[in-house]
């Protein structure tokens, strides 16, 4: 108990170096983890690659280009930090504990811990989503466009670049990734007092509308991926309210 009104009552300049510490051991965490990534970023990327690889043509030898002299080597780089902040996650919100616990009572410590812990596990499921139900799924649509006989018309083959799919696949997974923190966030709000049950069913019309909104934005100019990301955030919006109730009746 004294030691958390020792920190509770830390100085401006005690809470700054406080910052600094937690700020320097995340930078180094992401430092090493990223040193890591880019020295097994070939095999990073083919796991990233594999959904569309598997669907190549290997009798031709169908494969990915790049344009630029330097494009492979930035990709990597892009796959790399892509990775390393993805497992390095877990240790910066370690940081961030550090840095908050100390200035919260016991009972926030209980309310906001299973919050910082559900943010990483739900964007796992989103990038997971992407990865083996929904890339595959888009990949094999696009592929269909494709025309190798010369006797059907002129020939399409597909030679994506590497950079382009990396874009692409870090954009999906980003998308769904924070698609899925809605949950947190809205049981957040709820458990501070912004919003309620209630609003959020009578706000249910406009969220539909901004659903497909968000999914136009943030994923590829086409309905399939826009529905694949607009129905599991109306689905995710349905769990909200019933996590909303629930922490009203927490309270």
């Amino acid at each position: 108990m004294k030691k958390e009104v020792k920190n509770f009552n830390m100085s401006l300049i005690e809470h700054l170096v406080e910052l600094r510490k937690r700020l320097l051991w995340s930078f180094l965490s992401l430092f090493i983890v990223f040193i890591i990534s880019f020295y097994f970023a070939n095999e990073l990327f083919y796991f990233l690659a594999k959904p569309l690889v598997t669907l190549f043509d290997e009798e031709s030898g169908q494969g990915f280009i790049y344009t630029a002299l330097q494009e492979a080597f930035f990709t990597e780089l892009k796959v790399a930090f892509f990775f390393a902040l993805f497992f390095s996650f877990p240790l910066i919100s370690i940081q961030i504990w550090k840095f908050v616990a100390p200035g919260l009572y016991k009972k926030e410590r209980k309310a906001f811990l299973p919050f910082l812990i559900a943010t990483p596990v739900l964007f796992f499921l989103g990038g997971s989503m992407v990865y083996y139900v929904i890339s595959p799924i888009a990949w094999q649509f696009f592929l269909s466009y494709q025309n190798a006989s010369i006797s059907d018309g002129v020939p399409i083959i597909l030679a994506p670049k590497m950079g382009e799919y990396l874009s692409l696949m870090m954009r999906f997974i980003f998308a769904f990734g924070l698609a899925f923190q809605l949950p947190v966030a809205l049981t957040l709000l709820t458990k501070v007092g912004i919003v309620n049950s209630t609003s959020l069913r009578k706000f249910r019309k406009y969220a539909i509308v901004l659903a497909f909104l968000s999914a136009a934005f943030l994923t590829p100019p086409d309905p399939f991926s826009q529905i694949s990301l607009a129905l599991p955030i109306i689905v995710l919006y349905e769990i909200s309210i019933y996590l909303s109730k629930m922490s009203e009746k927490n309270k």
